[in-house]
C-alpha cells in the first residue's frame, strides 16, 4: 500500500516496499559500499536502486554510452544541418551487467519493468520462435546497491544453481559454474558491441539499449531483427503519464517508416516521485542489415497539458561479418 515503509536500521536492505499489508520487512543482508571505481564481479548480490528488486550479477560487460545530456565542447559541434538539432555525441565506456532477478520480487516489479525482457531468436532452423528467459535483466553500474548475505541460496531463480556455486572461500562467495562460463562466452562478444543512448527532455530521461538478435531468411529475402530495451525516468517530482509513442524507422534499403500508437507495450505508465521509472523491451525488424530509429514519447501532466520527450536516435547494426548473434541456453 501507500505510506512510507517502517524505519529499519540503515545498514540492512530489505525486500521491496510495495509488499502486501501486514507483511514484515525481512532482512536480506548487509549493505556494502557501492564501488566508485572498478566493476562488480560475478556472484555480487545487489538491490536494484531504481526498481528495488534483489538480484545477482552474472557478468559485467563494457558498453558505449552516448549521453546527449553531456554537451560536447563548442568546437566539436558538427556544422552540418542534418538531423533534428543533432548534437555530436562522443561515446564513452560504461559498465553494464547481465543479472538474475529474484523470482520472489518479480510480481512486485512487473508493473514497472518487464521481467521477461531479455529475448532470443530460437536457434533451431525449424523454429521462428522468439523466446524469453524470465528474470534476466540488464543493469547499469549505478543501478547496483551491493550487499552481502550469509544465505547459501540468497536468490530464488531457476538458473541460480545452474549458473552459480557457493564457495565460502571466495568474495563474493558465489562462483560461475561451467554452464555460466559457456553461456557468457557465447553471449559476451555480442553484448560487448552494445551501445547505450540517453537523452533528457523536461526532466524525463530516456535510455535506449538496442541489441542485434540475428537474421532470418524469408521469401528469398533477409530479415534482420533487433530488440531494444527502453527505460523512462522522471527526474522531477511532478507526476506525468505516458500517452503515445511516435517512432521513425529508417532502413538502409531506403525505407522510412512511421509508427504511432497509444502508450508502450499496451500500457500508459504513470511516472511519479514514488515510482519514477518504467522499463520495457520491444522488437523491430528491417529488410536491410542496418538502419536507425528515433522518435518521441508524448506525456500528459496532471493539468491535461502534453509535452513531447525525445527518444535519442540510435543505430541498428547487425555487425554480421564479425559476430554470431546471441544464443539461448542449451543444457
Amino acid at each position: 500500500g501507500s505510506g512510507s515503509a517502517p524505519a529499519h536500521p540503515p545498514n540492512y536492505p530489505s525486500a521491496p516496499r510495495n509488499r502486501p499489508e501486514g507483511k514484515v520487512l525481512e532482512t536480506v543482508g548487509v549493505f556494502e559500499a557501492p564501488k566508485q571505481h572498478g566493476k562488480y564481479e560475478t556472484g555480487q548480490l545487489f538491490l536494484h536502486s531504481v526498481f528495488g528488486y534483489r538480484g545477482i550479477v552474472l557478468f559485467p560487460w563494457q558498453a558505449r554510452l552516448y549521453d546527449r545530456d553531456v554537451a560536447s565542447p563548442v568546437t566539436e559541434k558538427s556544422e552540418n544541418a542534418a538531423g533534428h538539432g543533432s548534437k555530436e555525441v562522443k561515446g564513452k565506456t560504461h559498465t553494464y551487467y547481465q543479472v538474475l532477478i529474484d523470482a520472489r520480487d518479480c510480481p512486485h516489479i512487473s508493473q514497472r519493468s518487464q521481467t521477461e525482457a531479455v529475448t532470443f531468436l530460437a536457434n533451431h532452423d525449424d523454429s521462428r520462435a522468439l523466446y524469453a528467459i524470465p528474470g534476466l535483466d540488464y543493469v547499469s553500474h549505478e543501478d547496483i546497491l551491493p550487499y552481502s548475505s550469509t544465505d547459501q541460496v540468497p536468490i530464488q531463480h531457476e538458473l541460480f544453481e545452474r549458473f552459480l556455486m557457493y564457495d565460502q572461500t571466495k568474495v563474493p562467495p558465489f562462483v560461475a559454474r561451467d554452464t555460466l562460463c559457456a553461456w557468457q562466452e557465447k553471449n559476451h562478444p555480442w553484448l560487448e558491441l552494445s551501445d547505450v543512448h540517453r537523452e533528457t527532455t523536461e526532466n524525463i530521461r530516456v535510455t535506449v539499449i538496442p541489441f542485434y538478435m540475428g537474421m532470418r531468411e524469408a521469401q528469398n529475402s533477409h530479415v534482420y531483427w533487433w530488440r531494444y530495451c527502453i527505460r523512462l525516468e522522471n527526474l522531477d517530482s511532478e507526476v506525468v503519464q505516458l500517452r503515445e509513442r511516435h517512432w521513425r524507422i529508417f532502413s538502409l534499403s531506403g525505407t522510412l517508416e512511421t509508427v504511432r500508437g497509444r502508450g508502450v507495450v499496451g500500457r500508459e505508465p504513470v511516472l511519479s516521485k514514488e515510482q519514477p521509472a518504467f522499463q520495457y523491451s520491444s522488437h523491430v525488424s528491417l529488410q536491410a542489415s542496418s538502419g536507425h530509429m528515433w522518435g518521441t514519447f508524448r506525456f500528459e501532466r496532471p493539468d491535461g497539458s502534453h509535452f513531447d520527450v525525445r527518444i535519442p536516435p540510435f543505430s541498428l547494426e547487425s555487425n554480421k561479418d564479425e559476430k554470431t548473434p546471441p544464443s539461448g541456453l542449451h543444457w
